[in-house]
């Protein structure tokens, strides 16, 4: 806008009420920490940038002009709004460390996530976080469009349009319930006959079914599912049923192993570990609470499997 050419900047507004509340040119240098000279090149320039005279200078001090009385009242509206203003940023700032948005893939969200938080929390207890769960795709879509400031997801690479880290390793399970045919083969089940079998399975975009597809691309593919579930619990509670074989994280799985409720089944040509990443935009930083949780998982590094 043109008229801001016309506007002095908040330093010479500031200088310009020092002079009339003091009287004096050289005190008014002295409390903004400048010399006389620099002050007086100051308000000079400033009265050739509005077009009017400020101030009348005389052996006893400087006084304003009345044009220069009406600019000193414009500029204290203009600089108690600037402090407003700056209060305001404050605010926002302070509030913006104070909350942390996550979203995370269900493995890491119901069996990784809650350590994390009880140990920012023990960090940072002001922090106030929200934390979302989605499949891996749909996490990379909102840290990507700033619906959250950190992700974390589960797959073979770090997802278009965002930086990452390594945070944690798992692997996928074939689990079974005891009393399928499987949990009866010692050696387990070839490569070929897993894809080929109709298994249960996460839906499309999860990061389990990516390591798990990528996996059987040698061997012909992934069969249609038998059942296509959206929950890790779901998937588990389909296979203590006896519904059919299930392809889960081991993270998830663990206590049904211990407890016999579910049997692994090995597969011996598959190596399906996956890396679990927390991402954020490329090109930016974690800061604030996000930088702190990044640090947390970083030293907690939890390993599954082998």
């Amino acid at each position: 806008m043109a008229v801001t050419r016309r506007v002095p900047d908040l330093g010479a507004l500031e200088l310009l009420l020092a002079v009339v509340r003091l009287g004096s040119l050289g005190r008014a240098a002295a409390e903004m920490g400048v010399t006389q000279p620099a002050a007086s090149a100051r308000i000079r320039s400033m009265e050739r940038q509005i077009g009017v005279p400020l101030l009348e200078r005389s052996p006893r001090g400087s006084r304003p002009t009345e044009a220069g009385a009406l600019v000193a009242e414009w500029a204290r509206q203009v600089l108690d709004a600037a402090r407003a203003m700056d209060a305001g940023i404050a605010a926002l700032q302070d509030r913006r460390d104070a909350r942390l948005r996550v979203v995370a893939s269900l493995t890491v969200a119901e069996y990784l996530m809650p350590g994390w938080l009880v140990a920012l929390r023990e960090a940072r207890p002001g922090t106030a976080v929200t934390l979302r769960t989605a499949n891996s795709t749909a996490v990379a879509e909102q840290v990507r469009t700033g619906g959250a400031d950190l992700g974390f997801v589960e797959g073979i690479r770090t997802p278009a349009g965002l930086s990452g880290t390594v945070v944690a390793t798992d692997r996928l399970v074939v689990v079974v319930s005891p009393r399928h045919a499987w949990a009866r083969r010692r050696s387990g089940v070839p490569a070929e006959e897993l894809a080929a079998t109709p298994l249960i399975l996460r839906e499309r975009g999860s990061g389990t079914r990516e390591v798990l597809d990528r996996a059987l691309a040698a061997f012909g593919g992934t069969a249609p599912p038998l059942l296509q579930l959206a929950s890790t619990t779901a998937l588990k509670a389909a296979a203590v049923s006896g519904a059919g074989p299930v392809v889960v994280s081991e993270l998830a799985a663990a206590d049904e192993l211990a407890g016999g409720r579910l049997v692994a089944v090995p597969v011996p040509e598959l190596d399906l570990g996956r890396p679990l990443r927390a991402v954020w935009p490329a090109g930016q930083r974690p800061a604030g609470p996000a930088r702190e949780l990044l640090a947390l998982t970083r030293q907690s590094r939890p390993l599954s499997g082998g």
